[in-house]
């Protein structure tokens, strides 16, 4: 089906309905940079197609901490440098992302895959908690950071985890100020991260 005005049918008509899927962009904006990528093959068109086949070849999510990398582990999870003793739970690849921009965090993640979500059937199992756990059983981690969104899916994610964390010997600290009620981490600058980390509270569980 096509996507309303002309029909450009075809290939550019299945270009521009897959473009309208995107975070940001409808009917009309991906129209606009379907073109905009026809105006440019050679320049833009032809390495964008050339980038997306190599990543969907080649970048897996880590078994480890699920971040995204063409290695397995991740260069994060190979880092020697990195100080196993803290571990930071993430909603997100991009949450991840955005607190390593910060360069204020030197410890190890694990991304979630999401939230708890009744509204959305999201629950426990849908999630990498179990994955989590089980990271925490060599004894190796003394703290583990939630630094979910400040949202009201996020927090009561955090409490969860928490609550499964509460009989274990294992400090469980959260962001603290820095980062706003309903912010979301992806969206926040790197001085408003690096605070929120260097400034991270106890969890009341």
């Amino acid at each position: 089906m096509a996507v309303g005005g002309p029909e450009p049918g075809g290939a550019l008509d299945r270009l521009i309905q897959l473009l309208a899927r995107l975070p940001g962009l409808g009917p009309r904006s991906a129209r606009r940079v379907a073109l905009h990528l026809l105006a440019r093959r050679e320049s833009l068109m032809a390495p964008l197609a050339a980038a997306m086949a190599e990543t969907l070849e080649k970048v897996r999510p880590c078994p480890v901490c699920g971040n995204l990398d063409t290695v397995e582990p991740c260069a994060i999870c190979r880092d020697a440098g990195r100080d196993g003793s803290v571990l930071c739970v993430v909603e997100n690849v991009g949450d991840l992302w955005a607190i390593e921009r910060s360069a204020a965090f030197r410890g190890r993640y694990h991304v979630l895959g999401g939230h708890l979500s009744a509204i959305d059937g999201v629950g426990p199992g849908d999630l990498r908690i179990d994955g989590l756990i089980g990271r925490l059983g060599d004894g190796m981690v003394r703290e583990v950071v939630l630094a979910l969104n400040a949202t009201v899916d996020g927090q009561t994610t955090a409490h969860y985890i928490a609550d499964i964390l509460a009989d274990r010997p294992i400090a469980v600290t959260r962001l603290a100020h820095g980062v706003p009620v309903g912010g979301e981490l992806d969206y926040l600058d790197d001085g408003t991260l690096a605070a929120a980390l260097r400034a991270r509270r106890p969890s009341e569980g």
